[in-house]
């Protein structure tokens, strides 16, 4: 079985959970105290990862770390359908990859100030804010424009991929680092539509998608 060094409040150890519940993965979680007990340095868990990062997975004997690079894992072994992550599409690949890299990005932004707000951490949030919006209007524009053309997900695929999964997370807890998403309703569309994938599962500050509208 799967086992997931884990953060409850991590967006990134979430994406993983998210993933392996839509894919139906039996997995175990060993709890990291990120904060306060900064767990994630010690010398324990530095042998296991030891850029000191969350999150980690053990599978089979395989350590793995980094959440785009376990997505990608998870989803080329554990989906048989193979639409979340389709090895034989080149193109749609390099696609998710670099969406995968977006998803970095808003890591180093609008995690960042969730940081700042949350757990104390020194930094330049203003800077962390406003990188997180310029991310977020390209973000909305490409939604916005893939609206237009029939397209519901980050990627050309009439489906959902790992791209998906791996930007959302911190897009849906933007705002507990100051970064308010009402400028951005392509998002939030996007947002409501994978909340309303089959599988789904919520975090602290992720809710369930709303009561569908009446035609």
């Amino acid at each position: 079985m799967i086992k997931l060094y884990d953060y409850e409040l991590s967006g990134n150890c979430y994406k993983l959970r998210l993933l392996m519940g839509i894919l139906g993965i039996a997995y175990e979680t060993v709890p990291v105290d990120f904060y306060p007990g900064r767990e994630h340095k010690s010398d324990w868990f530095l042998r296991i990862n030891p850029l000191g990062q969350l999150p980690v997975i053990e599978d089979d004997g395989l350590v793995l770390r980094d959440a785009q690079a376990i997505l990608v894992y998870l989803a080329a072994k554990y989906d048989a359908g193979g639409s979340w992550y389709p090895r034989d599409n080149p193109a749609l690949l390099g696609e998710i990859s670099q969406w995968l890299a977006f998803a970095d990005g808003i890591t180093a932004t609008a995690s960042a100030a969730r940081l700042h707000d949350g757990l104390f951490y020194e930094l330049d949030v203003e800077a962390a804010r406003s990188g997180a919006h310029r991310l977020f209007r390209i973000l909305d524009e490409h939604l916005w424009f893939g609206e237009q053309e029939g397209r519901d997900w980050l990627c050309s695929a009439p489906q959902p991929t790992i791209a998906d999964i791996a930007c959302f997370p911190y897009v849906m807890l933007s705002e507990e680092g100051g970064i308010p998403r009402q400028d951005y309703p392509a998002i939030r569309r996007w947002s409501d539509r994978v909340k309303r994938i089959k599988g789904f599962s919520v975090m602290s500050g992720v809710f369930p998608a709303g009561r569908a509208k009446a035609a």
